[in-house]
């Protein structure tokens, strides 16, 4: 897994969506995702504000399979 530098400016430019892979039985219990060009980030949607996790995109990839 590769973990990316993103800097505090660009995180609020992120534009997050909940992950399909999350449950709708409990809504408010979901994984956001963003994407850029370079990355995947992944963040709680219960905590935005917590710091979140960047994985590259083929990172993502490989994790969303074996899913």
């Amino acid at each position: 897994m590769i973990r990316t530098k993103v800097l505090a400016r660009d995180a609020g430019e992120l534009v997050w969506f909940k992950s399909s892979y999350s449950s709708s039985s409990e809504p408010s219990d979901c994984v956001e995702v963003a994407t850029t060009s370079v990355a995947v980030h992944i963040r709680d949607s219960k905590a935005p504000q917590r710091p979140y996790l960047a994985v590259s995109s083929a990172a993502w990839s490989v994790f969303v399979a074996a899913r």
